[in-house]
């Protein structure tokens, strides 16, 4: 028996199944790093969210530290007359004779 090598000559489909599988996995990579969850798209939904919730929160706060100021007034160490008599006029829903009543909406009473 003679010795012979045999070679082949490579086929073009051969030579292109490492581009392509590179260019599959960048390609993946790449969208999920504009579109995925924590990508460019993802962090400007996280941004704006932020915003919103900060916003929310200054909100909140103020609203929070005016009812801490009107409870101020009621505590005994600093009790405001004024606001003692507001309060028991709202809530007992009574005035004085010679007082004129202007009737306001619902919710401005409510304060």
């Amino acid at each position: 028996m003679s010795a012979t090598t045999r070679q082949r000559k490579k086929s073009f489909l051969g030579s292109l199944v490492i581009p392509v599988a590179s260019a599959a996995v960048l390609g993946y990579f790449a969208f999920h790093a504009v579109n995925g969850e924590f990508g460019m798209a993802g962090r400007e939904r996280l941004d704006r969210q932020v915003a919103q919730l900060e916003a929310e929160l200054a909100d909140i706060t103020s609203a929070r530290e005016h009812l801490a100021t009107r409870v101020a007034l009621l505590r005994p160490e600093s009790l405001d007359p004024d606001m003692v008599d507001e309060r028991a006029r709202v809530i007992l829903n009574v005035v004085q004779a010679d007082e004129l009543i202007i009737m306001r909406g619902r919710s401005v009473a409510a304060r």
